[in-house]
């Protein structure tokens, strides 16, 4: 039971097993609070650059101005039309998730005297797989079905408290191992003030960060068991079920339990802590790694080391104690003093730890009961906490750590990971964030091997003021990290990890506010990268750069593909970063010259002066006496000359009645629905030069555009748009392959052209601000 208001929905998923054709699931879901619309106060908003416009409809803001009381957020996502009801938020795979309340729930249930029973992570084989049917009977059953006196948290949580069940997730147990180290970290995941006596209703709530911001998240405790023990993560102490829990609420963020099969330590680590994860090769390590791996250790940072996994056998032993294909936690790393009668010194020394728990530990040097421990006092054997236990956990030398383990990561904990009696001299990091989105056709655009659509991409301008305190070379310390959003909860939809990376170029000290073009990408090569382009949840790569201005475009590498992301950027010194947009508007003349592409209107040539000939006659033998024509009478007259043969070197089949009653109206401010001889000259200028643009950018002479060229296309033609209102347009005028073709171009640049200079003959004042009456706003609007 959930006690938000809430809506239903059913949901049909495609799958397939191999062995036949796809087949069909349907499951009703039930989520809390899901409306799609909500008012803003009879406020809309267009555009959305440095500036932007904004329309106040009717009676003006609260205050009696005219100014709007709701602004539309920059485009960093998908854009919405204001006042329409969103396909994205019905389709948030987390809605009903973040909209449970636990104190709600709680109080319902303390009322009715009754447990509660999650509705959105039922007790049900769903919630276990969603590709196949469990291997067995599993049962749901509560802790105190299991055994008698069941515990929350017993005697404190450590790393030691974590088993691997059946579920083939030791990354997720690698991290919560990490996770126990820093006991304040772990408190703000997992709540301690929970418990199985005072107050109980089978209700308990965690906290994970996730793609930006923390959320909460309760779950039941009803636990999958076979034969009354345990099927998944559990604690050593068999009456001891934080981790039990913790590891369904992690499931139920991300769809079922089985979604959290393989993946990378750090992911859950950055879901932990909100930090950004690093990786490193070790058979390539940086020779400062364990420079960097002490000061990681030292700001709290959670770490993870692997072996690569051997494709013919599952989680193979070798001679040396170690797993290959395992995730294993790092949980100390420090100068060990070492003393002998011939030698003193320091050995660098990391402790790791493999989440079974067993015997299955490191047989070298320094692993437990080696020779080398007598060499190292007592004293610290007991500050280091020293134990020989079969606990999974053992020390190694840095050189034996390097030469066995051949994966790293680090994750980084975020510029609010440490409150300030923490910080003990450390220095936070400084911290930016972009939210973004793939969208096919809009800017979708792939990697650099792509470069006709790459420039396409969300770009971000970063801007590196100072130097590092401790860097002699004058370099500013940069952490990019790219993360990619939903895409571990969408596996039931058929959905896997896309291949991400980003390219750093230096922007010149005289480049203007906006988009990059093709062109710089032409001509100048980038100066940092992603180490890759990697199928992982996030990509981060640490970069040392001069202070500047540098333009950040994350990529999927394969164009046309969808996706949300999140940009985050860590540096040591003051930063700033915003998406590189530009105002919506029309080109001045002087500048549009400027424009690459921009066609100025040639002499007509002696083809094009027959056709204005016949356009003139056409026109007055058409109009008669009051020299006017309509939308029906224009279209006839239009396209007895640009269906001709030969008078348009592509296909194209005619202006439709839409298009040119869109003609008519963009110079008919008195609505009498007529064009009169002086408009349609003017007509005939703008139609000569869209369509030389038209013919530059449409290179193979096919009468289509690519959606991705649409931006340089309208740019050519006198017009400036923000990424919100380049991205409305693409879905209004391009085909579901992305193609412009000629007319729909027209009546694209046709109601640019109408809908600014509407607006602009209400903003006298240039402000960027209009205010309309509702009937002038229907009409601005519908008569275009």
């Amino acid at each position: 039971m959930s006690y938000t208001t809430r809506t239903t929905r059913t949901v049909r998923t495609f799958y397939s097993d191999g062995r036949g054709p796809p087949k069909v699931e349907t499951k009703t879901y039930t989520y809390g609070d899901d409306s799609g619309g909500s008012s803003v106060n009879g406020g809309f908003n267009i555009g959305g650059g440095g500036r932007r416009f904004q329309i106040r409809v009717g009676g003006g803001g609260q205050d009696g101005s005219d100014q709007p009381n709701y602004s539309a957020p920059a485009f960093s996502q998908r854009p919405q039309v204001i006042g329409r009801a969103s396909r994205k938020e019905k389709k948030d795979p987390f809605s009903g998730v973040i909209n449970q309340s636990y104190d709600e729930i709680k109080k319902r249930c303390q009322e009715e005297g009754c447990l509660f029973e999650d509705p959105e992570f039922e007790a049900e084989d769903s919630s276990i797989f969603f590709s196949r049917a469990p291997p067995r009977p599993f049962e749901w059953k509560r802790p105190h079905e299991i055994c008698d006196n069941p515990v929350f948290i017993a005697d404190g949580a450590s790393r030691f408290d974590v088993q691997q069940g059946e579920l083939g997730d030791c990354w997720l147990l690698a991290a919560i191992a990490s996770l126990t180290v820093n006991q304040r970290l772990f408190a703000k995941v997992v709540p301690p003030d929970q418990s199985f006596e005072d107050g109980y209703c089978g209700l308990f709530r965690f906290h994970f960060w996730r793609q930006g911001e923390w959320v909460e998240v309760v779950v039941d405790d009803r636990l999958p068991t076979y034969y009354g023990q345990l099927t998944f993560m559990h604690s050593v102490d068999k009456n001891e079920f934080w981790s039990a829990l913790l590891e369904k609420a992690y499931a139920k963020l991300e769809g079922s339990y089985e979604s959290l099969k393989g993946g990378s330590t750090c992911e859950a680590m950055v879901d932990f802590t909100g930090g950004v994860s690093e990786f490193f090769d070790l058979r390539k390590a940086p020779p400062n790694l364990f420079s960097i791996m002490l000061k990681a250790s030292q700001r709290g940072s959670l770490m993870g080391c692997s072996i690569d996994a051997d494709p013919n056998q599952l989680e193979a032993r070798l001679s040396n104690g170690l797993v290959m294909g395992h995730a294993y936690s790092i949980t100390s790393v420090l100068l060990m003093d070492i003393e002998t009668p011939s030698m003193s010194g320091k050995i660098p020394m990391v402790r790791v730890r493999n989440p079974w728990g067993n015997e299955a530990e490191w047989k070298g040097r320094w692993s437990d009961q080696s020779r080398e421990w007598s060499l190292i006092p007592d004293s610290q054997k007991e500050s280091m906490g020293l134990t020989f236990d079969d606990d999974g956990e053992f020390w190694m030398s840095f050189d034996d750590f390097s030469k066995n383990f051949e994966k790293l990561e680090i994750c980084n904990l975020g510029p609010d990971s440490l409150e300030e009696d923490e910080l003990d001299g450390k220095k936070r990091w400084e911290g930016h964030t972009e939210n973004g989105e793939w969208i096919p056709r809009v800017n979708a655009g792939g990697c650099r091997n792509y470069l006709d659509t790459f420039w396409t991409n969300p770009q971000y301008r970063v801007t590196l003021t100072d130097p590092d305190d401790d860097d002699d070379d004058d370099l500013c310390t940069m952490l990019v990290g790219v993360l990619q959003k939903d895409r571990r909860k969408k596996r039931k939809e058929g959905l896997d990890m896309l291949t991400i990376g980003y390219v750093i170029y230096k922007i010149p000290d005289d480049t203007k506010e906006g988009p990059l073009p093709l062109n710089f990408f032409k001509y100048n090569a980038s100066c940092a990268k992603s180490n890759n382009f990697i199928n992982m949840r996030e990509v981060c790569t640490r970069h040392k750069l001069p202070p500047g201005q540098y333009c950040i475009i994350p990529s999927t590498f394969e164009p046309h593909q969808e996706g949300n992301f999140l940009l985050r950027l860590y540096t040591e010194q003051c930063a700033h970063s915003h998406e590189l947009d530009e105002e919506t508007g029309i080109i001045e003349e002087q500048e549009v010259k400027k424009v690459p592409g921009y066609r100025e209107i040639p002499p007509p040539t002696d083809e094009e002066q027959e056709q204005e000939q016949a356009l003139k006659a056409s026109f007055r033998r058409v109009a008669g006496d009051d020299m006017e024509i309509d939308a029906y009478e224009l279209r006839d007259i239009l396209n007895a000359v640009f269906t001709k043969e030969g008078s348009v070197e592509f296909v194209f089949d005619g202006f439709s009645l839409d298009t040119t009653r869109s003609m008519v109206a963009m110079h008919d401010g008195d609505l009498s629905g007529k064009l009169g001889f002086d408009e349609f000259k003017v007509l005939w200028a703008d139609l000569r030069r869209w369509k030389g643009v038209f013919k530059e950018y449409d290179r193979d002479r096919s009468g289509n555009l690519s959606s991705y060229e649409l931006r340089s296309a309208l740019h050519a033609s006198g017009f400036r748009l923000s990424n919100r209102t380049f991205s409305a347009l693409v879905m209004r005028y391009s085909s579901k392959n992305g193609n412009i073709e000629f007319g729909d171009f027209i009546l694209c640049a046709i109601r640019m052209k109408t809908m600014l200079a509407s607006f602009r003959n209400i903003d006298v004042d240039n402000s960027g601000h209009a205010a309309f009456d509702l009937d002038t706003f229907i009409q601005t609007v519908m008569y275009s």
